[in-house]
């Protein structure tokens, strides 16, 4: 009789945790209008994050049940995309989901939308004092360092190298250029000589590049930590003149740069899955909006098909490390 009632207390324990456990999974809520916010649109790099069709915020805010909407300004800079922030305040939103183009020129108007309640996520580029949490495509330092490195093994560790950024403002270029600065001093024969901003304009980033080979005629080395610069670069560089003597890497999606690593004019570049990274982003929005996560370190939460991940110091989710493409592996990626 006593076996018989400790295996129905034993049962009864089970029960509740299967029960506290469905109730855990079923507690986000549903209908929450959620605003997805790129520094741009028309940005390849943020199409791939965001969209339905390639998996990213907007389909996780689907399968979750969600309202979501992406907007933004046409160029990546504070006053194309403050508007859109402050209209996805006016219409109600739950959650903001945002690439800061400036952490400085956003956090008012991000800081309004968390004085209403409002959650707002960062993603791929942070602005620390005014947001929830931060999901980060990759540790800055790996990022840094690991696109000092790629660029060493190229030029056999000597020669001038330059940086093509997106804009002056972005948080997160500027922290990888501050640890490939410090990589660099690794290199004793590689020389920064310049970082120039493209803006993530394809045509600004064009010109930044055109610039930096006429002005740097002994140039051996670029790298554009930007889906944008690395594109318009490399056109630049896809000549009988430049192809495999200017050696290129940065951040790029597979899709945009297979020509040019197929013709020779990058070996090697880096990226994490942007869709992926949206849809993380999206996951982390909804469970801080419905209060499952309050953005405390060591808190865990699901993120459907991506698996559980852990809000780390400062309110920072990892998405993982960067992954080299070249052409031995890139006809296998599709976004």
């Amino acid at each position: 009789m006593k076996r018989w009632f400790a295996s129905l207390g034993a049962i009864g324990v089970l029960a509740a945790i299967v029960l506290a456990t469905a109730t855990a999974a079923g507690s986000l809520k549903t209908g929450l209008k959620v605003y997805v916010i790129p520094k741009n649109l028309g940005n390849p790099y943020f199409t791939t994050s965001d969209s339905v069709k390639s998996g990213g915020a907007l389909a996780a805010l689907k399968v979750l049940k969600e309202n979501g909407t992406e907007t933004s300004g046409t160029a990546a800079t504070p006053a194309s995309q403050i508007p859109a922030i402050q209209a996805a305040i006016t219409k109600g939103a739950n959650a903001l989901i945002v690439s800061a183009t400036d952490a400085s020129a956003l956090c008012p108007t991000l800081k309004q939308a968390m004085a209403k309640k409002i959650a707002v996520v960062t993603y791929d580029s942070d602005a620390p004092a005014c947001r929830n949490i931060f999901i980060n495509q990759a540790d800055s330092k790996a990022i840094g360092t690991s696109e000092v490195d790629l660029l060493a093994k190229q030029l056999n560790k000597t020669g001038e190298i330059a940086i093509v950024s997106a804009a002056a403002s972005a948080t997160n270029q500027n922290a990888w250029i501050g640890y490939m600065k410090t990589q660099l001093k690794k290199y004793p024969n590689m020389k920064l000589v310049d970082v120039v901003y493209g803006n993530d304009d394809p045509t600004v980033s064009t010109q930044v590049t055109q610039g930096l080979l006429q002005k740097y005629p002994n140039l051996k080395g670029i790298i554009s930590p930007t889906t944008v610069g690395i594109a318009a670069a490399a056109a630049v560089l896809d000549t009988a003149q430049y192809r495999g003597k200017v050696k290129l890497t940065g951040l790029g999606t597979p899709n945009q740069l297979r020509k040019y690593v197929n013709d020779g004019t990058i070996d090697a570049f880096e990226l994490w899955n942007p869709a992926d990274l949206g849809y993380l982003a999206a996951y982390a929005a909804v469970n801080y909006a419905s209060g499952t996560i309050t953005g405390k370190t060591g808190q865990r939460f699901n993120a459907g098909k991506l698996g559980r991940f852990k809000i780390g110091p400062h309110a920072t989710v990892l998405l993982g490390p960067p992954y080299v493409f070249n052409k031995a592996n890139i006809a296998k990626f599709h976004f």
